[in-house]
């Protein structure tokens, strides 16, 4: 018999792919890069898509063949964007049935039953929710041109650009100054500087930088602390405008975080995001996913087969991290 769901879950860095069971029993998992329609266009994004699919199950042959794909990726922003991937994958016919939808949905179906409120930040930040009633509040997500601020990228070049101004006096003093030039292991900023211009140094690295951030907050640097409290607010922001907006101040909503950045910050930064999301909607539960999103596909894919509340138990079971 062929396996029930192909599910995958596609972020702007990395794409993930499980094929399951009916019972929840994982068949086969493949990772490779980002393959968001919106970086690199819905052909190259379905041949990307289906290497991987291949990859996690060479039982398939040359072709997938499922009962239901369930494909989440970033970059899914507007319904334009939906109906564009789901006829090039329809198209394809892996299977019998296909959903698609943002990845964010699937961070929240992952930390959660399907309802309350997602925020992720790996390199971008998006928020999303789905009330009881079934209503769904999102964001564009596509950078500063639709109010974002706070993804992975924009963190590091936050720290770069204080730790520039700190060493040629145009801004205060800060660790990070010493901090970033090592992480690129160059002597001063300014070789840093030459080295991004000149394309010496990959701008991708800068990303790496926002790891580094945090540890800088976390030893008492105030101007990377004054960085790390506005990228708290933007979580909460997030959160709380989808609670209001979705009627679910006075609910006890599960709000799932997830990405990159926020499963890697540690507890203190959770523990303020918490504090602030608890003073919109005081019954609220805030965590951080403990599975990979591409769980909330599969788990969307369960749900959509009309799987065994066991099955997802024992899918959840199997993928948690350690």
């Amino acid at each position: 018999m062929k396996p029930a769901v192909i599910a995958i879950d596609g972020g702007n860095s990395k794409t993930e792919v499980l094929v399951i069971s009916d019972d929840g029993v994982v068949l086969g998992k493949s990772r490779g890069p980002g393959a968001s329609p919106q970086n690199i266009g819905v052909a190259a994004c379905v041949a990307a898509l289906e290497d991987l699919v291949l990859e996690a199950y060479p039982a398939f042959g040359e072709k997938p063949s499922a009962v239901h794909t369930s494909a989440y990726l970033a970059g899914l922003d507007f319904p334009r964007e939906e109906e564009a991937l789901h006829a090039a994958l329809a198209a394809r016919g892996w299977s019998d049935t296909l959903t698609v939808g943002n990845d964010t949905l699937a961070l929240l179906r992952a930390g959660s039953a399907g309802v309350g409120v997602a925020v992720v930040c790996g390199a971008g930040i998006n928020g999303a929710g789905v009330g009881p009633d079934g209503r769904v509040h999102r964001f564009p997500a596509l950078g500063k041109i639709s109010g974002d601020w706070g993804g992975g990228y924009r963190l590091g070049e936050e720290a770069l650009w204080w730790a520039v101004r700190a060493e040629d006096g145009r801004g205060p003093r800060t660790a990070l100054l010493s901090a970033v030039a090592g992480y690129f292991d160059r002597p001063t900023l300014l070789d840093v500087v030459q080295g991004l211009h000149f394309e010496e140094i990959d701008p991708a690295s800068i990303h790496g930088l926002c790891p580094l951030l945090f540890e800088v907050a976390a030893a008492g640097d105030e101007v990377a602390q004054d960085i790390v409290t506005r990228f708290v607010e933007e979580v909460s922001v997030f959160a709380a405008v989808i609670l209001r907006e979705l009627d679910l101040t006075e609910d006890a909503p599960e709000i799932v975080l997830g990405g990159g950045v926020l499963t890697g910050v540690g507890a203190p930064v959770i523990a303020e995001i918490e504090r602030r999301c608890l003073k919109v909607a005081p019954r609220a539960v805030v965590h951080v996913v403990d599975v990979n999103p591409v769980v909330g596909a599969a788990l969307f894919g369960l749900d959509t087969l009309g799987a065994s509340e066991d099955a997802k138990a024992a899918l959840k079971a199997a993928t948690q991290r350690v």
